[in-house]
């Protein structure tokens, strides 16, 4: 046997070219076993966020005010409201949850917010039949000066996937001297290592432009600086600004080829029942499902009227966002404060939406006619009036027949008129 292997390796090695051998012996090798190339150490985990990510987030509402009774009640809220059964999955802590780093560098809660730990907490959660997602900080120090991340990566990682952490947001605060795609690779890299599936959410407001490099290493990446509870300001807070729902809607222009499952655009959380107007509250809700965004809700849901818990769960709505085929919204017309966004979806549907942002009511009109597009990002093409869809008022819950005749209504301000187009079967 030892002869016949013998002669076989050598009569392998005969039948490569002599000057191979000489001169790139490693291809040799390569003809004779390829091996499989295994992801970077720094990939993301796979198979989550398939959609983009539904929960409620503290720091809209709370900021540094938060505490595990918060946090419990939230989760409970998030069950009684039905939040949970239209989709909603997480609670996120925000900053100010941690304590001081113990002998060993491991991080530690803040015990009088959290006089039982993470751990119980997010048992507490998981036992809901939710999900909990925690932040940290890229840098030496958090955006509100607790301890960061840097230096602690893996420390870090290996400390939530013991508590059960299910959704990291990482921000970009204190991070002089640090290259994020590089600072955000490390994390990525941390998280693989501990070795349980956490969601990466990359808060680094969009300066390096991470649409370009954040496919790989996290699940969702911020496009903009922080949202604020305005639906049309801009909020100066000296060396930066917080910026209104249509600001940041405009920031979105050129970045919806980078979005799909597994990686989206995020513009940030919902100021949903923070102040804003019914109408607002609605015409935000509509145009971050159009745009495939995360929805994290922002508001306080143990206190959230009626009215409130209405748009943070209009199903049909959650349904454009959720929607399988994974593509984001684009603005297809935009005139005199009027735009008319598109979405398409899966199985041959599409969405179809007017806005008016400006401050006062607009005659508007939806003609079928004038509304035909080919979107090359999924290659699919709307024409409305060689194709009878049947039409669905999202908002209003009702069916109004086929499409071919424009329809005309009187859209308030800063509303929206909301559309799914039901394919033929």
């Amino acid at each position: 046997m030892k002869t016949t292997w013998a002669a076989g390796l050598m009569g392998m090695v005969l039948s490569v070219p002599f000057a191979l051998l000489l001169a790139a012996p490693q291809a040799v090798l390569a003809q004779a076993a390829p091996v499989a190339t295994a992801p970077p150490a720094w990939h993301k985990a796979e198979g989550l966020a398939l959609t983009p990510p539904m929960g409620w987030n503290s720091w809209n509402k709370f900021q540094c005010d938060v505490s595990e009774q918060l946090i419990r009640e939230t989760a409970d809220a998030m069950v009684a409201t039905g939040m949970k059964d239209a989709g909603y999955q997480y609670i996120n802590i925000d900053d100010c949850w941690h304590g001081e780093r113990d002998a060993r560098g491991f991080i530690q809660v803040d015990a009088k917010r959290f006089p039982n730990g993470m751990k119980a907490l997010a048992d507490y959660i998981h036992s809901k039949g939710l999900k909990i997602g925690i932040y940290s900080d890229a840098g030496w120090k958090t955006c509100g000066g607790r301890p960061g991340s840097r230096g602690y990566e893996f420390q870090d990682a290996q400390t939530y996937a013991e508590w059960g952490i299910d959704y990291l947001k990482y921000d970009w605060c204190n991070t002089e001297g640090l290259n994020a795609e590089g600072a955000y690779q490390t994390m990525s890299a941390a998280l693989r290592k501990a070795g349980r599936p956490i969601v990466f959410s990359l808060c680094e407001w969009g300066n390096q432009k991470p649409w370009l490099w954040g496919q790989k290493v996290g699940h969702l990446w911020r496009t903009t600086g922080d949202i604020t509870a305005c639906f049309d300001c801009v909020v100066n807070h000296g060396d930066w600004k917080a910026w209104g729902v249509v600001q940041i809607l405009d920031m979105q222009e050129g970045l919806r080829q980078y979005a799909g499952p597994g990686h989206w655009n995020d513009p940030d959380m919902l100021e949903v029942g923070n102040g804003l107007t019914a109408n607002q509250d609605r015409a935000h809700f509509s145009l971050w499902a159009m745009l495939a965004a995360p929805l994290i809700a922002g508001n306080d849901l143990r206190k959230m009227p009626e009215s409130v818990k209405a748009v943070l769960t209009q199903r049909e709505v959650i349904a454009i966002n959720q929607d399988a085929l994974g593509v984001q919204g684009l603005r297809h017309a935009a005139k005199d404060g009027i735009e008319t966004w598109v979405k398409p979806l899966a199985g041959g549907d599409w969405a179809v939406m007017l806005f008016n942002r400006n401050k006062q009511p607009r005659a508007v009109t939806l003609d079928w006619a004038q509304l035909k597009l080919t979107d090359e990002l999924s290659k699919r093409s709307l024409d409305a009036v060689a194709t009878r869809y049947q039409l669905r008022d999202l908002w209003a819950g009702k069916d109004l027949g086929a499409s071919g005749a424009a329809i005309q209504r009187e859209l308030p301000a800063q509303d929206v008129f909301m559309l799914r187009l039901k394919a033929p079967h």
